[in-house]
């Protein structure tokens, strides 16, 4: 697996290697001990699955305050999405910075997002997959929403995104309070 690293601490790209056949490919998506080598080492206690029927969906920014913060693994198991990430880290040197890329099927990259960043990603293909570990369980009262278009994200989208009523109501991020604070560690 190849693994680098992005200009936000803590957010990795993840390459998984394939090895494919006439038959299709096999992937090793997460290895807890090869990760841990690579100092990933999380404990992931839930996987989540999410279907966008439209392109142009958008979801976020998302997070989920202490004592619930989840770190994820994200990845696109059908069709094709743009992955943003927000360092909202109190006292981080990228404080305020994001960070996106795409992710699809066909390219099987997977973006790791530490706790303490706000994500989200707009579909860029009907009938878009993604598939996320995290290392806390939801927590309806600890989850939370940022803006999605308050943070200088260049989404690549050309109309407004269709949203759901928690993300078209979020605060900014001017007048978000981060709950999180930066960690070397």
């Amino acid at each position: 697996m190849k693994i680098e690293k992005t200009p936000i601490p803590g957010v990795v790209i993840l390459e998984p290697a394939r090895f494919g056949d006439a038959r299709g490919f096999f992937s090793e998506s997460w290895n807890k001990a090869r990760m841990a080598a690579a100092g990933l080492d999380y404990d992931f206690v839930q996987d989540n699955h999410s279907l966008s029927s439209d392109a142009g969906t958008l979801r976020g920014l998302h997070f989920q305050a202490p004592p619930f913060a989840q770190a994820k693994l994200v990845r696109c198991g059908r069709g094709r999405l743009f992955d943003a990430v927000v360092d909202v880290r109190k006292g981080s040197p990228s404080y305020g910075e994001w960070f996106g890329i795409e992710l699809s099927f066909d390219n099987g990259l997977q973006l790791m997002v530490p706790e303490g960043c706000l994500h989200g990603f707009v579909t860029r293909e009907p009938d878009t997959e993604i598939i996320y570990k995290v290392n806390n369980p939801y927590d309806a009262a600890s989850d939370g929403a940022v803006a999605w278009d308050s943070c200088g994200i260049d989404w690549g989208v050309s109309a407004t995104p269709k949203l759901s009523d928690k993300d078209a109501a979020a605060q900014t991020l001017a007048d978000f309070d981060s709950p999180f604070t930066w960690s070397e560690t």
